[in-house]
């Protein structure tokens, strides 16, 4: 059976392509805004200003905080800054600031002016921090009691509000300065005698979350203790806002799509234009040619030992094709450690030294193997020796740069994702083409 999303965009591109929008409007106003958003990412750039307008105004909001960054700026480009402030005033501050900063500066300033002024004094104490931080993730929207009040106060208190925040598990207890107490679960306040006080019911701010605090590091917390969702404070204490479960999976979808795409030099959607196309990948393939030029440098060093023993280019391109699986698999096990955080300075040592010994046994075994392989196809025992020694070297260079690389380049605030793997790639073929062809001109000299 088909996945009803792949009829869907089956059924909308046929459509677009007849001109027939009166079942499109039709379709628009009967499916979720999640589903739209996907319909809209799997268009063409010209079909997605037709679809945008075919979309109930109501739902339009809804739709933008859905899409992905590359998209929505797209989609935002179609409206001006009252569209803009009409489209996102119910949604909620941490989306609205999500797609404010997709804006440019000047249109995020009119997008401002043309909200109500306590709209835009929440939205404000979003933008005020990097998106990437747990106050660019947060929500402003927050239920606020305090430590002495009854529980039949707090529920007379909540039965007086016609509607709560999204993803409300608990009440947040502040001091009358807005010092964060602790959390009131509403599970407690149901299952507790009205006259018990806040204070006594209350846990402590033990999953209080830093503003500051990286979205990776937000992402662990939510994790290790299985938050629905948790308190934001600055450095004094003060209860600044909430990040709830959904902000977190949005994250983590983001953070996996951007570090899929880095690895590949990547960084755009599926419909980009041709001419951005060019330009994002050509810069990724101008630098493999640079690497690739390295690498052939190295082997033009040893053009006469290769006229000499001219099978040695038969083999020469599987040590270094060895050498940069072994680096890629270590490289993968690194950054995501990394990544993690489960790999810090006090156990560098003990992966170092598992990786190298990984480096040495697995290049012991291989060596031989390919020795024996080439020495029955070339019947030359001391091509058998340069191909063992060769190996062994280049398989131990691509575990230790497979490893030593991406932590050097963290440590340099560079992202290890992005520059690792062709940095590695380089560093195990120079070093593979020059054991190889070194060793080689040394026997056969």
């Amino acid at each position: 059976m088909n996945n009803p999303s792949d009829v869907n965009i089956s059924f909308v591109q046929e459509e677009l392509s007849k001109r027939e929008f009166k079942d499109l409007k039709r379709m628009f106003n009967g499916i979720p805004p999640y589903d739209i958003a996907i319909l809209i990412e799997s268009s063409s750039p010209n079909n997605r200003a037709i679809i945008w307008q075919l979309i109930d105004e109501s739902i339009e909001g809804e739709v933008l905080s859905n899409l992905s960054d590359e998209v929505r700026e797209m989609v935002l480009s179609f409206m001006d800054s009252i569209e803009v402030a009409e489209v996102i005033k119910n949604l909620e501050p941490d989306e609205i600031a999500d797609i404010l900063q997709d804006l440019p500066e000047t249109v995020t300033a009119e997008v401002l002016d043309a909200m109500t002024d306590q709209n835009r004094q929440l939205i404000k104490k979003v933008l005020d921090y990097p998106e990437n931080t747990a106050g660019g993730l947060m929500n402003t929207d927050l239920i606020l009691i305090r430590p002495n009040h009854t529980l039949e106060v707090v529920l007379r208190y909540l039965r007086m509000k016609k509607k709560f925040p999204d993803a409300t598990d608990s009440l947040f207890v502040v001091s009358k300065t807005n010092k964060f107490r602790g959390i009131l679960s509403l599970s407690k306040i149901l299952t507790n005698s009205p006259n018990k006080l806040a204070k006594d019911l209350m846990e402590d701010e033990t999953n209080s979350i830093n503003v500051n605090s990286t979205s990776s590091e937000v992402i662990r917390i939510f994790e290790k203790n299985d938050l629905i969702s948790a308190p934001v404070t600055d450095d004094q204490n003060n209860l600044l806002g909430r990040i709830t479960f959904d902000d977190v999976i949005d994250e983590i979808k983001s953070e996996a799509d951007v570090s899929l795409r880095q690895i590949s030099g990547i960084d755009s959607d599926t419909f980009e234009k041709t001419s951005t196309a060019i330009k994002t990948r050509g810069f990724w393939l101008g630098t493999n040619l640079l690497t690739a030029l390295i690498a052939a440098s190295v082997i033009n060093i040893f053009k006469e030992t290769l006229e000499q023993v001219i099978f040695l280019a038969v083999l020469m391109p599987i040590i270094a094709s060895m050498g940069g699986v072994a680096a890629t698999q270590t490289l993968t096990i690194t950054v995501r450690g990394l990544a993690l955080g489960q790999i810090v300075r006090a156990n560098y040592l003990y992966i170092f030294n598992r990786e190298l010994i990984v480096g040495i046994s697995n290049g012991f075994i291989w060596a031989v193997i390919l020795s024996l392989i080439a020495c029955s196809w070339f019947q030359d025992w001391l091509l058998a020796w340069v191909i063992c020694l060769s190996m062994i070297i280049n398989l131990i260079a691509g575990v230790l740069s497979g490893m030593g690389i991406p932590i050097l380049l963290k440590g340099l605030k560079m992202d290890p994702a992005v520059a690792g793997s062709v940095i590695v790639t380089t560093v195990t073929d120079v070093i593979g083409f020059f054991s190889f062809l070194g060793l080689a001109a040394y026997f056969y000299s």
